[in-house]
């Protein structure tokens, strides 16, 4: 199940970077983002409720599923929509797979949890990848735009994991992500509807059928779907395991690319995408790693010859029996 949910999200949120893109322009970042998730609560919320697969919750769940909204449903994706105006979806996501580090930094923070050696093997080997796979557009845009767009995405990415934290707290409190999801969308959308009053924002239409096609994907699959799976998983395996998904994003992401943009793949680009599979089986596989550090130091342990004495003492010297 966990393999299920895993590469649900990985596909699913890989290919959203692309329908972002073509939400970006005629119509202004908030409308947008208004859009997708007032319409993904218009659909979720009513449908749990007709379900009667709504958990009975208290003010001060409902309080954090505010907070839920504001981070996971809302402010995020403010920022990353807005980014993408500045550099390219694909830098986005590289960006957005700081969420693995940010993940672990703020369990610790928030819930006391130890910092695994594998977070930090992982986060390398990706991050190196992922270094690699878009190299090219990280050295070339040296402008202020580039800064600029950076900042939004790593902003987004903080608001990301601070959602994750609240959506961990609900499953400790026995919660499902169905239900939180529902509410949190609800609020998130509300939020942006308030944002939107705030600056006298018109609603834009657009008339691109691109648009509104990108717009069905993104609260459907992006937002219901996708985000219903990965904070199951959240709940099933941990914020930090679960948040290695968004280092597998701009895997698909670059597939996309070279299917409909024409992207080349060369050597640098094939060594990257190793790396990053190789940091997915680390922190897929924590306890898998631990033991083979442990194997690994034990049998340099024997090697060393300051044992040498010891262990000829040990087979050479008889126990009487009884002692």
């Amino acid at each position: 199940m966990n393999a299920i949910l895993y590469a649900i999200t990985v596909v699913i949120w890989g290919s959203t970077w692309l329908a972002i893109y073509f939400q970006v322009g005629e119509v202004p970042v908030s409308v947008s983002v208004m859009y997708r998730f007032a319409l993904a609560a218009a659909l979720m919320l009513p449908a749990m409720a007709l379900l009667g697969k709504l958990q009975k919750t208290t003010r001060r769940d409902q309080g954090f599923m505010v907070l839920q909204g504001a981070c996971l449903f809302s402010m995020n994706f403010l920022c990353f929509y807005s980014a993408t105006q500045y550099i390219s979806s694909g830098l986005v996501s590289v960006i957005f797979s700081l969420a693995t580090l940010f993940n672990a930094v703020n369990n610790r923070v928030f819930f006391r949890e130890r910092l695994p050696v594998s977070v930090f093997i992982a986060a390398g080997f990706g991050l190196s990848g992922l270094s690699l796979l878009f190299w090219p557009e990280l050295t070339d845009n040296t402008n202020t735009q580039v800064v600029r767009g950076a900042a939004l995405a790593a902003l987004g990415t903080l608001f990301f994991s601070l959602g994750n934290m609240v959506s961990k707290r609900h499953s400790q409190k026995g919660l499902s992500p169905l239900t939180t999801n529902a509410y949190a969308m609800t609020y998130g959308a509300g939020l942006l509807v308030i944002l939107l009053v705030i600056q006298r924002q018109p609603l834009v239409m657009s008339d691109s059928p691109v648009y509104w096609g990108a717009l069905v994907y993104l609260s459907v699959f992006g937002s219901i779907v996708a985000f219903t799976t990965y904070l199951m998983l959240v709940a099933r395996i941990g914020a930090n395991r679960a948040a290695y998904a968004t280092v597998m994003f701009p895997m698909i992401a670059l597939l996309l690319s070279w299917w409909f943009e024409g992207y080349r793949f060369n050597a640098a680009a094939v060594l990257g995408m190793a790396l990053t599979v190789t940091g997915n089986i680390v922190i897929s596989q924590p306890r898998w790693l631990s033991r083979s550090v442990q194997r690994i130091y034990r049998s340099r342990s024997l090697r060393q010859p300051n044992n040498l004495p010891a262990q000829m003492y040990m087979t050479q010297t008889k126990i009487p029996n009884g002692k």
